[in-house]
This record gives C-alpha cells, sequence and structure tokens, in this order.
C-alpha cells in the first residue's frame, strides 16, 4: 500500500501529466537526489551519497531515453549532449568525493527546470503532446521511474 498521502498525491500528479510537466517531475527528482547526495557528501555517508548520486542518474539516463531525436531536432540532440555531461560530472563527484561538479550540475539541472516551467506559463495552449520526447514513452515509462525517485 501508499507509505503516505505524499505517495498518493504523486501517483495521481504523475498519471495525469502531460509531458512537459513529467520532465519537469523528472527534473525535481534529479535536483533533489543531487542535493541529498551533496547532503551524504558533507556528512561522510558514504553508501548514502552512492545512493542519491545513482538516482540522479538514473533520472537523467531515462530523460535521456525518451528524447525523440527524429522531432526533437537539433534541440533533443543538444539535451541528449548535455545529459550525458552531466552524467559525467556526476560519476566524477562519486568517484572524487567531491560537492564542486554537484554544485555544476545542480546549476545546469536548476536552469533546465526553469526553462521547462517557463514553456507552460509562456504558452499553456502550446504545450507539445510529446515535442522533443518519444510517444512511445508515455505515462508508463515516466511512472516506472517515479516511484525510484
Amino acid at each position: 500500500m501508499w507509505k503516505n498521502g505524499h505517495d498518493a498525491y504523486l501517483e495521481s500528479r504523475v498519471l495525469s501529466a502531460d509531458p512537459v510537466e513529467l520532465v519537469n517531475l523528472l527534473y525535481q527528482a534529479c535536483i533533489q537526489a543531487v542535493r541529498d547526495a551533496r547532503y551524504h557528501l558533507e556528512r561522510a555517508e558514504i553508501g548514502e551519497r552512492s545512493r542519491a548520486i545513482s538516482k540522479a542518474c538514473e533520472i537523467l539516463m531515462e530523460l535521456n531515453a525518451v528524447l525523440d531525436r527524429e522531432r526533437g531536432g537539433e534541440i533533443a540532440g543538444r539535451l541528449a549532449q548535455l545529459y550525458d555531461y552531466l552524467l559525467g560530472r556526476l560519476l566524477e563527484a562519486n568517484i572524487q568525493q567531491s560537492d564542486q561538479p554537484l554544485v555544476e550540475v545542480l546549476a545546469i539541472l536548476a536552469t533546465l527546470s526553469e526553462g521547462w516551467q517557463g514553456i507552460r506559463t509562456a504558452a499553456p495552449e502550446a504545450v507539445p503532446s510529446g515535442g522533443v520526447w518519444s510517444q512511445q514513452t508515455g505515462q508508463e515509462s515516466a511512472v516506472s521511474h517515479a516511484w525510484s525517485l
């Protein structure tokens, strides 16, 4: 069953979300995972730090996997390159037990998240049904990962 009411709320939000909202949810979960990694790094909690970084990596890999490179064109390609870069920085932070790459990843994720939030506020009626994400991803893909977030 549900751990708490927040889990039920999150499931409802994920199941009713359009693609832009799903991306926003994934960005927020990734940001939180990186923040958690920084918290655990500061406290020398190696296992917890590694789990938080792994979680952030999984989210970035999901975001990369669902890009529709055909319809998304150059933007999808650039996002894929950026996600790869972020993954590299997260791995570097984990191996070197360094905070600086985590700070950089947080800054980039915050910028990306703001951009996607701006899509909705700028023109809510123009929210894409798929955009740079493949139609096959649907909610089942995001949902399957949302619970591991």
